[in-house]
């Protein structure tokens, strides 16, 4: 569909919504305010899921409009009968603009400084030379190495960057495999997938993860070091998965491959700043319960040690991806709409969850994440579902007995890094499907069938959660 077509499309539902008389729809005492948020959800919706501007423009687009239409500083006009009972609160506009500056932010700022450092000194390559020698000759373990190199490095790198370093470092091996040998599509796959399954294993690794943390707050906050504590296996026991079933559908004919990464450590002094700060900072995340500094405030350190000693440039500032912070904070807000209006409990309660086993609520909501993250961003898919799943648990009791928030947060935000069926699903995918070498037939039937197996395996991790009373 045309953009000028999607624009028209995507503009006109949400402004329906809001002109149309509110017992249309069927929510009841739905205040101005619970409106006009409704409007803004929809076209979020609308501009996320059919892309008329940039996915990190539409998350500006939101926070433009909260602060225009429904806050405490917005548009006179738009307020004249803002004493009015029907009328409903205001937004703090500080609040609103605090998004920008939100502790989730702060936490994806320090991860992009590390993996902009390790990239600019060539940590990364020389680490990949390392950790690939054991893996010997055996393409079948060379396929392991790579996968689990590259979920290694996409737990705290981006999952874009991750897929063109570990092509780039794989290319020279690609050409010494002979053009009918399938395993060489393996290879090209399993570089994608690991990536999307890897950044589930930190809070950092991907952005779903990281607004799930938005909605995991007091009793139910995780620290750093406790999601890894349960994520790690499930992301080594998935990465098993995905061997597997890359080795049944594409297997080698190859039977001996040379693996040779060319590169050195660099000993220079800004380097071995680099080498330390990327130590401590991971240690210091995984021992928040010894030193007691969350892993927001330690996200700081990378910020402002590389910054002081100028292993990151004001050149290098220009690099960082702005555009994912913009769409996270975008996320923040929209969430903070529906949860301050009111709007989120009263849509809850508008459906007759109630009457639904919570067994049946949670496959609904995995399952309908798992759907749209295939069409669309997976931080958009997480900006969308995460707010009104944190609404479900605070208000359905049901939910308790099997862990409330974590259990549905958790479940939906995982769920988003398995879409992977599409090359549109997620830009690891893209980056494989760019190499030629691979049908979008090859991609989604291996990518469909590790995504329904890791559904299950996300079921039987929350069980076990569940059983050690971690939920």
């Amino acid at each position: 569909m045309a953009k000028p077509v999607n624009l028209l499309i995507s503009t006109l539902i949400p402004v329906l919504i809001w002109l149309l008389p509110a017992p249309v729809f069927p929510l009841e005492n739905l205040t101005v305010i619970e409106q006009r948020i409704l409007a803004i959800f929809a076209l979020a919706c609308l501009y996320w899921v059919l892309e008329p501007i940039p996915i990190y423009a539409t998350s500006l687009l939101v926070i433009f409009l909260e602060l225009v239409l429904v806050s405490d500083q917005g548009f006179a006009l738009l307020q004249a009968d803002k004493n009015s009972p029907e009328f409903g609160s205001l937004l703090d506009y500080k609040e609103i603009l605090g998004t920008f500056s939100s502790p989730i932010i702060i936490l994806f700022l320090g991860g992009f400084f590390l993996a902009m450092a390790t990239s600019k000194y060539r940590l990364d390559i020389n680490l990949a030379r390392v950790l690939l020698k054991p893996f010997g000759t055996n393409p079948c373990f060379i396929l392991l190495g790579v996968m689990i190199l590259t979920a290694l490095f996409s737990m705290f790198m981006s999952n874009t960057a991750t897929t063109a370093m570990m092509f780039a470092i794989i290319h020279p091996v690609l050409k010494s495999f002979p053009p009918d040998d399938k395993g060489r599509m393996g290879v090209i796959l399993g570089i994608p997938f690991a990536a999307n399954i890897g950044g589930i294993g930190t809070p950092i690794g991907t952005p779903p993860n990281a607004i799930a943390l938005k909605y995991l707050t007091g009793p139910d906050a995780i620290s750093f070091g406790e999601w890894m504590g349960f994520a790690l296996p499930y992301v080594l026991f998935m990465l098993g998965v995905v061997w597997i079933v890359l080795l049944r559908r594409f297997p080698f004919q190859t039977r001996e491959v040379n693996l040779t990464i060319e590169g050195q450590f660099l000993k220079h002094g800004k380097a071995m700043v680099l080498y330390i700060t990327f130590a401590v900072t991971i240690l210091l995340w995984l021992t928040e319960s010894l030193h007691g500094m969350n892993a927001y405030v330690v996200a700081v350190i990378p910020v402002a040690v590389l910054s002081i000693t100028q292993v990151i440039t004001k050149e290098d500032l220009k690099r960082i991806s702005w555009d994912v912070l913009w769409l996270v904070a975008g996320g923040i807000a929209l969430g903070m709409g529906l949860e301050k209006s009111g709007l989120s409990r009263n849509l809850v309660e508008s459906i007759p969850f109630q009457v639904l086993s919570p067994t049946l609520i949670v496959l609904i909501c995995s399952l309908f994440t798992y759907a749209i993250a295939n069409f669309m961003s997976h931080t958009a898919a997480a900006n969308l579902v995460l707010p009104i799943v944190a609404a479900l648990s605070l208000n359905l009791d049901s939910l308790a007995p099997l862990g409330g928030a974590r259990l549905l947060v958790l479940t939906v935000a995982f769920t988003a890094s398995l879409s992977m069926v599409l090359p549109i699903s997620t830009p690891p995918n893209a980056i494989a499907y760019a190499s030629g070498l691979i049908t979008t037939r090859d991609m989604s039937a291996a990518g469909l069938l590790i995504g329904l197996l890791g559904l299950g395996a996300i079921y039987l991790l929350m069980y076990i959660l569940r059983m050690v009373h971690y939920l």
